[in-house]
């Protein structure tokens, strides 16, 4: 059995901790480590680390690459790049081809998919249900992994199963996304719907064969070599494997699964997972609630104080606050949309942006002038780059600095200044063993991240020149 861990999403409903260029997978919300590594640590109870393909894209592999080399060196070789965001059929039509083509693996591989962002304990039970579902799609079926539903809730799909079935089991009658509320409760009253977890198992001939069946433009092209379908990727129709077969098809059946699960998809559901005080508040950070109830508090750099409140959901980062009502959390993705409408940075990415070479901080920024304080870890580089539109001045903070200006090299140490004029290739280097931190200012008539020419990389980002 092989796994494929889906590590492409973009998250919006935990808006603003989650965002486009940082999405929730990418968190560590229930302890030490993010939503990714525990996943790929859950995975690795069963299967070694050659037995896992990490599905993502090129704006994510950086934070895939760098979290997955934390626990296993060999994991770093096994991420795949999707070279379009295309929704999780196409996705998984990439990973089977690639087994097939790459891994030499058979068409009766059994292929286990799962996301990258979900919660699930015990660890030992599910991997039960794993095995029972190995044994399932070895007899020619589709699986979902149904979970037992504790309440109506309305930002999950249901699936709706026979009462009878065999060897652990359910024959699937349907799917429903999304229900509303009056709908999710009836469905909680007949008894025989369960959550539908986002996670299947099936052998990749099973998967060819309903492909062809009610996916042809993406059957179509899964028949090329895996070079032709990377390079024809553009044109995969945008669709969920739900959509694309798993509604469709004759061949599903689902596991019912009596453990605790969460997607993580909302505010919400992170309530649920956390350690609540004894009025019902779940808080992070430095925080002083006083007769406050039933809420969840989460603070970033800044004190927080409530008072008198109940059933709210409030949540601070350095540039945003969310303010909500409990029960409400699934619209915070309405205000993502709105930010998005209006070109909001703040739907996009937080102050601090992480990339290969270490991050970013935004400290302040107004007309013609941009603040950053910037972090390199120890032997890494920036591209060499030039900028059209502003110069730059860099005051090292701590560390030692090697810089490249035209065709001058120069060392820079604590305190130490250089000036970077417009059009100028510059690069960047920490060429000691502690992080280099320096104070960047710009200043021109554009500073917007795309005013960036690379003309080397040693990252693998795409070359301008």
């Amino acid at each position: 059995m092989k796994a494929i861990i889906l590590a492409g999403g973009s998250g919006t409903r935990l808006w603003p901790l989650s965002r486009e260029y940082y999405p929730k997978q990418f968190l560590k919300l229930n302890g030490f480590k993010s939503l990714l590594q525990q996943t790929v640590e859950r995975v690795l109870e069963f299967l070694s680390p050659e037995d896992i393909i990490l599905l993502t894209n090129e704006q994510y592999k950086f934070h895939v690459l760098s979290e997955v080399s934390e626990i296993s060196p060999i994991l770093a070789d096994k991420v795949l790049l999707e070279p379009e965001r295309k929704n999780t059929a196409p996705a998984i039509a990439l990973g089977m081809k690639y087994c097939l083509e790459k891994l030499k693996v058979s068409s009766e591989e059994v292929l286990f998919v799962c996301p990258s962002d979900h919660i699930i304990r015990p660890t030992e039970k599910f991997i039960e249900y794993v095995r029972l579902a190995e044994k399932a799609a070895k007899d020619g079926y589709l699986v979902a992994f149904g979970i037992k539903p504790f309440y109506p809730e309305t930002g999950y799909g249901y699936l709706e199963v026979e009462e009878e079935g065999k060897d652990g089991y359910l024959f699937v009658k349907r799917f429903t996304e999304k229900p509303d509320l009056e709908t999710a409760k009836k469905f909680i009253n007949k008894g025989n719907f369960y959550w539908n977890s986002g996670m299947f198992a099936f052998t990749i001939r099973t998967m060819v064969e309903e492909l062809k069946l009610y996916a042809p433009e993406i059957y179509k092209l899964f028949n090329k070599p895996l070079d032709e379908m990377l390079s024809s990727f553009h044109s995969m129709p945008d669709i969920s494997i739900d959509y694309a077969i798993m509604e469709k098809s004759k061949r599903v059946v689902a596991i019912p699964m009596d453990i605790y699960w969460n997607d993580v998809g909302s505010w919400d559901s992170l309530y649920d997972i956390l350690e609540k005080d004894e009025k019902g508040n779940a808080i992070l950070g430095d925080v002083i609630a006083k007769d406050t109830e039933n809420s969840l508090i989460i603070g970033n750099k800044r004190f927080i104080a409530v008072v008198d409140l109940r059933d709210v959901i409030i949540v601070e980062t350095e540039d945003a606050i969310l303010i909500a009502k409990k029960g409400s959390a699934q619209k915070v993705k309405h205000i993502v949309e709105k930010l998005k409408a209006k070109n909001r940075v703040e739907a996009l990415e937080h102050r601090t942006v992480y990339r290969p070479w270490g991050e970013y901080t935004v400290l302040e920024e107004g007309e013609r002038y941009k603040i950053k304080k910037i972090v390199v870890k120890p032997g890494a580089k920036l591209s060499l780059q030039m900028h059209y539109h502003r110069s730059e001045h860099w005051v090292v903070v701590k560390g030692t600095a090697k810089v490249t200006i035209g065709e001058k090299v120069l060392y820079l140490h604590e305190n130490e200044s250089v000036y970077v004029p417009k059009s100028t290739p510059h690069r960047l280097e920490n060429p000691g063993k502690v992080p280099l931190e320096i104070i960047e200012i710009q200043s021109g008539e554009y500073l917007g991240e795309d005013d960036i020419v690379r003309l080397d990389d040693v990252d693998g980002r795409k070359i301008d020149i």
